[in-house]
């Protein structure tokens, strides 16, 4: 089931709205959750449940991430840029390699836009 989007429009909207799914759905305090967060040491998420977030995120926004994604992405703002550039509202994040950013856009026409 996908949760309200209503109200993101930039990528720091993006940002607040991961931070609360993370808080709702696995009660992990706020003050962990910083941009610079490592999503597994950091914030105390295991695989499996940042792979869990990753697919709230898609079925919410609507983009697709390729099935390699947790070996682009460390910290909770990658997490956000990626997200917010696939759903077209940031431009393409500077940590991602050539291969995964092209295959990105291949899938998600507003990423290829942005």
């Amino acid at each position: 089931m996908s949760r309200s989007t209503e109200g993101v429009v930039n990528w720091m909207h993006f940002f607040r709205w991961i931070v609360k799914l993370i808080r709702d759905e696995y009660g992990i305090d706020e003050t962990l959750l910083v941009r610079t967060a490592l999503l597994e040491e950091e914030c105390g998420l295991n695989t499996e449940q940042v792979e869990e977030v990753v697919s709230e995120i898609a079925t919410s926004f609507g983009v697709v991430f390729p099935e390699d994604v947790l070996n682009e992405i460390v910290r909770l703002e990658e997490l956000c840029m990626l997200a917010a550039w696939l759903h077209g509202l940031y431009k393409r994040p500077p940590f991602l390699s050539d291969n995964f950013a092209a295959r990105c856009m291949a899938a998600n026409a507003r990423a290829a836009a942005a």
